[in-house]
């Protein structure tokens, strides 16, 4: 199979290291030109270093390819914007944008405080919106210019933490089941223009996770960042015009399309809150419980 996004310029944010870096490489690999936008802040948001994002920049080039680093935060009302019109300016088109920028503050609910709680909403939630807003508009305004659909993509990174659910991350579960629920919202709009839009939900061994647990050397490479790009950059091409709002994991051995809430048992609506218990009761022995982060169902 030839490069599956010869010519489309691709912005990827947090692309200095972990998944962005794999993403942003392999989109090259493929064809794109690349914007590698990423801060260069640490784990918990704080600090700036452009180098991480240079060196992806550098090693794209070195293989004969295009782009261009970009620092702008993605929180950023402003930002996002002048990101966007970065992309457009350099490279004249946008065709694609990964918002995989993230950073982690875990702590549990009884001692989480507010800070940690408003800055992994900031950066998942509002760095989701933002780019996607001013990449969207960017993208209804071309559709008009040429009078019929773009092949505009967005690729958003949810996790198992937000869909699944994970101890420790109320912050950064509900950023990333917000993320999966503004996918599936933002693909029912910007279909009209013919912009796609899909979620990641990764599954892989970056700074993000390092330390959480301890894993075994055959687990670490099968958590490689690398296998999850794969994915992300098939749903970048314009071979994949025809899936749009799906959130789909990928990496640890597997590429599984994820199911959404959807309505299980019901029985009419009763005045006797006795009775609804009663209801409730006998419904949920019919449903599936909820899965435990490995996809499956709890005990």
């Amino acid at each position: 199979m030839g490069r599956l996004c010869e010519g489309r310029v691709a912005i990827v944010t947090g692309a200095g290291r972990g998944l962005g870096r794999e993403h942003a490489l392999l989109l090259a690999a493929h064809g794109a030109k690349v914007v590698v936008n990423d801060i260069g802040a640490g784990l918990d948001g704080s600090g700036r270093d452009a180098s991480p994002a240079n060196e992806v920049v550098a090693l794209i080039e070195k293989a004969g390819g295009e782009a261009i680093t970009n620092g702008e935060d993605v929180s950023s009302w402003k930002g996002a914007k002048a990101m966007i019109d970065a992309a457009v300016a350099r490279f004249g088109r946008l065709d694609i944008l990964i918002n995989n920028a993230g950073i982690l503050r875990d702590r549990m609910l009884t001692n989480m405080d507010e800070a940690e709680w408003d800055a992994v909403i900031q950066v998942h939630l509002k760095g989701t919106f933002a780019p996607s807003r001013h990449a969207a508009a960017y993208w209804r305004d071309e559709s008009k210019r040429i009078g019929g659909p773009v092949k505009g993509r967005i690729v958003n990174t949810s996790s198992t933490s937000g869909i699944y659910g994970n101890v420790g991350q109320t912050n950064y579960g509900a950023a990333k089941a917000g993320i999966a629920a503004f996918t599936i919202i933002a693909a029912r709009e910007l279909r009209r223009y013919g912009v796609t839009v899909n979620a990641i939900s990764p599954s892989a061994q970056t700074r993000m996770t390092e330390g959480l647990r301890q894993i075994t050397d055959e687990e670490r490479a099968m958590r490689d960042p690398k296998w999850v790009s794969p994915t992300v950059v098939y749903l970048a091409s314009e071979e994949a015009q025809d899936i749009t709002g799906r959130v789909i994991q990928a990496g640890f051995g597997r590429i599984a399309v994820c199911e959404g809430w959807r309505r299980g048992a019901e029985v009419k609506q009763v005045a006797e809150p006795a009775e609804a218990g009663a209801h409730v009761r006998a419904m949920l022995a019919k449903v599936r419980k909820n899965s435990g982060m490995d996809g499956l169902e709890l005990d």
